[in-house]
């Protein structure tokens, strides 16, 4: 049996992600209580179910807290548990409530609305650091129905790589492994012919790869990157997130994020993301 578990912030986009893997073919089981979990999937096993889909939050209250004690369970007894933690800034969480006028499920009387939030951060601790994690602070519900997509797909017994461009105005994502800092290079938005474009395009491309320091950069990137992997894959982590900034993530960033993903992409699993750019779509 195949297990994927969704947890994370209230108003991260938890349902959008069950809702993706519905459309996938698995079964969906939203706000389990976490005690609930083995008899689900004793039941579904006996009923023939391969592929479940569970979200658990904080709804589920502070049993939410043995979460991961029951993924190892399951993992002893044969099921193939993935989990994704969907995260997101506290003031783009505080805004989508206030948007909706929804309740957050932890407010009462005493809690201001950034309160419960950061209470919310605080018991889902231990399951976020068991995740692979997906910032939604800037990405629009397409963003992240594809970024699911790519999550489900790729072959969760070795490691993937991924490489995500993003600009550091819009705040460094919280689901980064490694982060990068691009900016000491010069800018292309300061040319107006390359302005409009992103590191995708040639143009872009030909003035950094004529840029002095770049290709140094590039190099010594690549090489923290390699040195360090063998590291990461020994200490069983399932995915690792190398962020690339600059000031607006939509050129510099993205070619350096293409640039490494391609010579990785020959040796390991890679996924590339372009937050800023995805984000004005």
């Amino acid at each position: 049996m195949q297990l994927f578990l969704i947890s994370g912030l209230s108003g991260s986009g938890k349902s959008v992600a069950l809702k993706v893997l519905e459309d996938s073919g698995y079964y969906c089981v939203d706000n389990l209580p976490v005690e609930l979990l083995p008899a689900l999937m004793s039941n579904l096993d006996r009923a023939g179910y391969k592929h479940i889909a569970v979200s658990i939050d904080v709804r589920s209250g502070n049993s939410v807290r043995q979460l991961p004690q029951q993924i190892e369970q399951l993992k002893l007894s044969g099921v193939d548990v993935h989990l994704l933690f969907l995260d997101a800034q506290t003031d783009t969480l505080v805004k989508r409530f206030s948007e909706s006028r929804r309740r957050h499920p932890l407010s009462d009387d005493r809690l201001t609305l950034p309160e419960c939030v950061q209470r919310e951060r605080e018991l889902l601790a231990d399951i976020a650091s068991i995740g692979h994690h997906i910032d939604t602070s800037d990405l629009r519900a397409n963003a992240l129905q594809s970024w699911i997509k790519d999550f489900i797909r790729i072959d969760r017994a070795n490691l993937t790589l991924l490489f995500q461009s993003f600009g550091f105005k819009h705040g460094i994502p919280l689901d980064a492994d490694l982060v990068f800092d691009v900016r000491c290079l010069p800018n292309p938005h300061y040319d107006p012919l390359l302005r409009p474009l992103t590191g995708r395009d040639a143009a872009v491309i030909n003035f950094l790869e004529d840029t002095p320091g770049a290709q140094k950069m590039y190099v010594d990137i690549r090489t923290f990157v390699t040195d360090w992997l063998p590291c990461f894959i020994a200490d069983n982590r399932s995915y690792l997130t190398v962020a690339i900034g600059c000031t607006g993530g939509q050129h510099r960033s993205v070619y350096f994020a293409e640039k490494l993903a391609r010579h990785f992409e020959s040796q390991l699993q890679v996924l590339l993301r372009h937050r800023e750019l995805v984000a004005s779509l």
